[in-house]
């Protein structure tokens, strides 16, 4: 690990966050990633001691930079570079399983569902409303 600083996109696709860096750029345009409170932009370098807040797929995250990578290596490298605080891993927790419960609720069909059935889900949703 270098002691540089390193763009927030390449810091987040370094250490794993998304799979390719184009993601990464498209999360930051976005406005979901925050650096020490500000909205990010691709060019803003993230140094060690950074707080990072992070919107990725309904989840948050809250970082703390604790390194800059030299590359993008093994996960286990990629942990070594950041720490979440205690409460975003609780409340993340939290929100996955909210997610559980909301999808064992919806309707199930056998396999992918034909015309005839993606009708009455509808019908049953909107009754739901």
């Amino acid at each position: 690990m270098s002691e540089d600083s390193l763009r927030v996109d390449r810091w987040l696709w370094f250490t794993r966050f998304y799979k390719t860096r184009t993601a990464a750029t498209a999360a930051v345009q976005g406005g979901h990633v925050r650096v020490n409170g500000e909205r990010a932009r691709t060019s803003v370098r993230v140094h060690p001691g950074d707080q990072i807040r992070l919107h990725r797929q309904q989840l948050e995250f809250s970082l703390k930079v604790v390194g800059i990578p030299a590359r993008r290596g093994p996960a286990t490298d990629a942990r070594a570079c950041y720490v979440e605080s205690e409460e975003s891993i609780a409340r993340r927790e939290k929100q996955l399983a909210e997610l559980r419960r909301d999808r064992l609720q919806m309707p199930t069909t056998r396999g992918k569902p034909d015309k005839h059935t993606r009708r009455q889900l509808r019908q049953r949703n909107r009754g739901a409303d």
